[in-house]
């Protein structure tokens, strides 16, 4: 764990070492949110004010705002739109993917990378990972990792990498036993295999099925399972799933070893599609007060992630450290 790296994470997590991140980076999956029918037809500029007035409502109550830089990272800057008390992430993934469904594939930003995104002041990049331990492009997905893993080390910044799961042309019905399995077996596997290849931090998808009524001993379970197979500290995302449900997952992945959370639409879904006066209103009723339970519960029960087991730094001196 280098100097610049320790720096990036204590800018993104609070004193106590906790992740609660807004993530707000969406794009063709928030254009669809807002016009279902013809997202193509929402314009960029919407998209801008809606992430900065999001941003700017949460900023204080988040350790880190996770931005794109197609419609919302320099913007935010510009505008000041994030505190210098709050990190900022910053994705360097494109938004579309390549090849075929059942064998698919990141691609990155033309022209924007960490190099871009160190030099706008994020405190860590987030990549978005498309990824199944089974595909038959798992070990092209691990080589972009390593380049981008490459790219934090020259940077000095740190990695979240976020690897998302998908489904092959095998049928996999959520609510069943066989697919609680899959599921379970793929996120474990995944953080294993990718945390090996060396990014600061996992944002991993809950591994057990939460379709169907909840087992909360399965749950924790499978947690505990991800937290041994983690090699570095592991966040938790969303994924869109419902925000009572969210909950009761960070209260049991944080107990079973998580550093935090990362949350997006299960805090901001309700209230995007708003208009302008009850949008406002629904962000000071509802969206703050579930972000800041979210956070309280991450700061009461998640592992700091600089005591997980992984950590280790290095004191050295300047010709040491420009070497």
């Amino acid at each position: 764990m280098t100097p610049g790296k320790v720096r990036g994470l204590d800018q993104a997590s609070t004193e106590a070492g906790v992740f609660s991140v807004f993530a707000i980076d969406h794009r063709d999956s928030m254009r669809v949110v807002l016009d279902p029918d013809e997202p193509e037809s929402v314009p960029d500029a919407v998209l801008t004010d809606l992430k900065l007035e999001f941003t700017q409502a949460l900023a204080h109550d988040a350790s880190a705002i996770l931005l794109d830089p197609e419609y919302s990272a320099i913007q935010a800057v510009e505008r000041r739109a994030i505190p210098g008390s709050t990190g900022m992430l910053c994705a360097v993934e494109a938004q579309g993917y390549l090849g075929d469904p059942n064998a698919r594939e990141t691609s990155l930003l033309d022209g924007w990378g960490v190099a871009q995104a160190k030099r706008l002041g994020a405190s860590g990049v987030k990549l978005l990972l498309l990824y199944r331990p089974d595909s038959e492009v798992a070990a092209s997905q691990e080589a972009l990792v390593e380049s981008v893993v490459a790219a934090c080390a020259d940077e000095d910044l740190p990695l979240f990498l976020e690897p998302v799961m998908y489904q092959l042309d095998t049928p996999e019905t959520p609510g069943t036993a066989q697919f609680g399995d899959d599921r379970r077996h793929i996120v474990c596997e995944s953080a294993r295999r990718l945390g090996a290849l060396g990014p600061d931090v996992l944002k991993m998808q809950f591994p057990a099925d939460t379709t169907t009524d909840p087992d909360l001993g399965l749950w924790s379970d499978a947690c505990q399972e991800l937290d041994e197979a983690s090699p570095v500290p592991w966040t938790l995302l969303s994924g869109g799933d419902p925000y009572a449900s969210f909950v009761t997952q960070v209260e049991v992945a944080c107990d079973a070893g998580a550093s935090g959370f990362l949350v997006g639409r299960a805090v901001w879904g309700d209230a995007i599609t708003l208009d302008d006066d009850a949008r406002r209103n629904q962000i000071e009723s509802d969206v703050r007060p579930r972000f800041r339970d979210l956070a309280a519960i991450a700061n009461d029960r998640a592992t700091p992630w600089f005591e997980h087991r992984s950590v280790t730094t290095t004191t050295t001196g300047y010709r040491d450290y420009v070497r």
